[in-house]
């Protein structure tokens, strides 16, 4: 239900106290205004500074005196219909007289035409008003109302948008507050005198501040590509089908939002390198959740602290929200001895995931797959489960290319991958990497350039993780073998072109 149908429907059910927690303050007070108007009611606003406003009668009236504005409503005929809008109020439920003026006016109001709206920039509610306080939720802009500003903008500038573009800016608006939205395009208008595809990169850089405000969330730059991503064509073949998932035409073809993926396997295997080619190949911010930074030391603080990874991650949306060996944070819950909270944590991080409706992508990564609880892995968590394990021959040659193609650009056919992927059995890609990069160390060292054969030399000085935890690796490779996750490379064949 939309706010203003919501509000409207308390009024009439004579809910007498409702709290709206926001931070577009000028824009829920807009909402308002024409629910009140539609509802033949009076807007009273009043704040600590300047008092009651708008009302001439009333001008400045209960100026630093939150007590006093609250008496307001009180001192008005029963019949007359008022909405009093208290700004920042939450910083007053404290005080022991407020609190029981509420109370009282929640009795006197249930019977007379009269709301009071709490605003604030969170939610802040003491225990002893929760009963009488109703919580109205003030949604950000969503993609029609961030399209009619856009429009409106563009029709100021006499200018107009290619649609694919204008979809684009409204997708990265998104998560945005509108007057965030009004500042960061003007921005972009300034620089350049027009509103264009550019101005993708202002708006994502106006969500990192909002990240770096808080130390839950990082937002993680994504540069990799899928072309990056050396085999795991299974896995990529997924991901590039669900490239528009998030588009409008999908909305209108009747597509629900992709729920998220966990990926299991080898340290090493490409799990995390996958998650930022994700981000990057679908144009979306990405956020890294270390599990660790939700878990605090006062008691519901922890849980708190996970529900506001929510909101955020939900505020921001679309987004990627990449779970880094979520195995660590959650694997044997039955064993802590830290008086349920972890399970509390996981309880309402798993709940999230069934439930949510919001575009926000969740990319989970474990090294510990059969540790996790099974909760996590039921279906509907996530959209699926995919097995990284160790790259065969075909794929160790693309990675050797990949990265090779990285480093020396202009010479990379002149090394021979097919050697190199043949002397190098159960190499990881991050292995692989490091016998590049120590094979550059040699030849530099020595004063010429890096050689097929001085890769060779690396790798064979390298021991790999195959040998040093073979047990995990064939438990790991057994639980896929039984078929309960999807494997993301397919079976390899000698002749099969790499």
């Amino acid at each position: 239900m939309e706010f203003a149908q919501e509000l409207t429907l308390l009024l009439r059910a004579c809910y007498p106290l409702i709290y709206i927690p926001s931070l577009e303050e000028e824009r829920v007070e807009a909402a308002i205004s024409q629910v009140a108007q539609a509802t033949g009611r009076t807007v009273y606003l009043w704040d600590y500074v300047e008092g009651y406003q708008g009302n001439p009668n009333d001008s400045g009236f209960a100026r630093r005196n939150p007590l006093q504005a609250l008496e307001l409503g009180e001192k008005m005929p029963k019949n007359a219909a008022g909405l009093f809008v208290l700004r920042d109020f939450h910083r007053f439920l404290e005080d022991i007289a407020v609190a029981r003026k509420l109370r009282n006016l929640a009795r006197l109001f249930k019977a007379q035409p009269k709301n009071i709206i709490l605003l604030a920039p969170h939610l802040s509610i003491p225990g002893d008003l929760r009963e009488v306080l109703t919580v109205l939720e003030f949604h950000l802009p969503r993609p029609p109302e961030i399209r009619a500003e856009i429009l409106a903008l563009l029709g100021d500038l006499g200018q107009d948008l290619p649609q694919p573009v204008l979809d684009n800016l409204v997708q990265s608006c998104q998560g945005l507050s509108l007057e965030r939205i009004r500042r960061v395009l003007t921005r972009g208008i300034a620089a350049r005198g027009e509103i264009s595809e550019a101005d993708v990169e202002l708006v994502l850089e106006e969500k990192r501040q909002t990240i770096r405000q808080t130390q839950i969330l990082d937002f993680y730059p994504a540069r990799e590509n899928m072309a990056d991503i050396g085999g795991l064509s299974l896995l990529k073949e997924w991901l590039y089908r669900r490239g528009e998932a998030f588009s409008e035409p999908a909305r209108q073809y009747g597509l629900p939002y992709p729920r998220g993926l966990l990926l299991a396997g080898i340290q090493g295997t490409g799990k995390s390198l996958t998650a930022k080619a994700v981000a990057h190949h679908w144009h979306l911010p990405l956020l890294r959740l270390d599990v660790g930074r939700l878990f605090a030391g006062l008691v519901g603080e922890s849980e708190a602290r996970t529900r506001q990874m929510i909101d955020l991650a939900e505020a921001l949306a679309p987004c990627v929200l990449w779970i880094d060996e979520i195995d660590k944070a959650f694997a044997g819950l039955d064993g802590r001895g830290d008086s349920g909270t972890t399970s509390r944590v996981f309880g309402t991080f798993i709940t999230w995931l069934t439930e949510k409706t919001s575009p926000v992508f969740v990319v989970a990564t474990a090294n510990n797959l059969p540790a996790l609880p099974p909760e996590l892995l039921r279906k509907g968590r996530f959209d699926e489960v995919f097995f990284v394990g160790l790259p065969n021959q075909g794929e160790r040659r693309e990675i050797f290319k990949v990265h090779l193609r990285q480093l020396r650009p202009h010479r990379w056919q002149q090394y021979d991958l097919d050697r190199l992927a043949y002397e190098t059995p159960e190499f990881s890609g991050a292995e692989i990497e490091q016998s590049l990069v120590e094979a550059m160390h040699i030849a530099f060292s020595q004063g010429r350039e890096f050689t097929t054969e001085d890769i060779l030399s690396a790798a064979s000085q390298l021991i790999p993780l195959s040998r040093t935890a073979q047990e995990q690796i064939r438990l790991l490779q057994e639980w896929a073998e039984m078929g309960k996750i999807r494997n993301a490379s397919p079976p390899w064949r000698p002749n099969s072109p790499s």
